[in-house]
């Protein structure tokens, strides 16, 4: 090779260097991974403020953030390339993190966080404890719960995306429970009912596993669970459960209302002692009735398992979202104190 050659060549590869290239912005420490990014931090249980940025300064993003057991805390947000959105949500962190009494596992110590969407992206992320929010405790069973697994969602998995910081929702619904064994299983009622402080609010909704009930021992077992929230100073606000998917034509069947084994009308029950108790009522049966039966028999099927497993009891992600929407309709609709930390 000729020395001019050599020098050209040399030149070429100094200034090759010299070009500035383009690096991945890094992760912050607590997190891993792309599609999804995955971040832990070992908080003890209790309320938190996170506050993450979405999008990245180098490529267009789309991002979602959910917390725990699947539970959705911000919907999908589009940025584009350059663009960075600050966001904050309060989350709630318990141990265990699905469903209190443990079933589907029990998950990992401490605050996990999950970012996906089509092409997720994160900048700066800080948890720090949460000053006094609004909390919103629910009580209730499989189609209220943080289910551990897809497709079984839970509404309470999806009334977080509805909730600015500020307010926080604390899911205590469980699989399986009854308004009595609620009552008495000392991982749900007697574990929340210490937490409650004054003015926090309590969605109480059961019902689905209330199938050989008498209407008096559903009233009283609701009657104890809103005189125990009072007792705390805070405020109970009943809800008739959401409705199965049983047609009779185009029409829903009584037990499909909840109308139970017994005979008991267990909606009528929950309207009943909302107006001699002085509780408000989400009335999610009427509601969820008025928007299956507008569907249809085919089209209603979206709203739950039914094409998955034959399941015409609990929900899909779409169903889940559907009547987190309904019950976020119901608190504007009673202008209850979450109100103001809606999205």
């Amino acid at each position: 090779m000729s020395l001019k050659r050599l020098a050209l060549l040399t030149s070429a590869l100094s200034a090759a260097v010299l070009v500035p290239v383009p690096s991945a912005a890094a992760l912050p420490p607590q997190c891993s991974g792309s599609a999804p990014i995955k971040c832990s931090f070992n908080v003890a249980p209790g309320n938190y403020d996170v506050t993450v940025e979405f999008g990245s300064t180098t490529k267009a993003a789309n991002t979602s953030m959910s917390v725990e057991a699947r539970r959705q805390v911000i919907n999908a947000v589009s940025t584009t390339s350059g663009q960075v959105v600050r966001m904050k949500a309060t989350v709630n962190v318990r141990n265990p993190e699905g469903q209190p009494t443990g079933q589907g596992g029990t998950g990992t110590p401490g605050l996990q966080i999950t970012f996906a969407g089509n092409a997720p992206a994160i900048g700066t992320l800080t948890v720090t404890p949460a000053k006094a929010p609004l909390a919103v405790y629910l009580a209730g069973d499989s189609t209220v719960c943080d289910q551990p697994v897809a497709p079984y969602t839970g509404w309470g998995q999806y009334l977080p995306a509805r909730v600015r910081d500020g307010a926080v929702v604390a899911n205590y619904g469980d699989s399986g429970e009854s308004s009595g064994s609620f009552l008495s299983n000392r991982a749900l009622f007697p574990t929340m009912k210490p937490l409650i402080k004054s003015k926090d609010l309590v969605f109480i909704q059961l019902g689905h596993n209330d199938k050989q009930t008498s209407a008096t021992t559903f009233r009283d077992n609701l009657t104890r669970l809103v005189n125990g929230v009072r007792e705390r100073g805070g405020v109970p606000v009943l809800m008739t459960p959401p409705v199965r998917r049983q047609f009779n034509g185009n029409r829903l069947t009584s037990t499909a209302l909840h109308v139970n084994g017994v005979g008991a009308d267990l909606p009528a029950v929950i309207r009943a002692l909302g107006r001699s108790a002085g509780v408000p009522v989400i009335d999610l049966t009427a509601k969820s009735k008025a928007l299956v039966e507008s569907m249809g028999p085919s089209a209603s099927q979206a709203l739950y398992l039914t094409r998955e497993t034959g399941d015409n009891t609990h929900f899909s992600a779409q169903g889940g979202a559907e009547m987190a929407g309904l019950v976020v309709q119901g608190v504007r609709e009673l202008n209850l104190p979450l109100a103001g930390h809606l999205r």
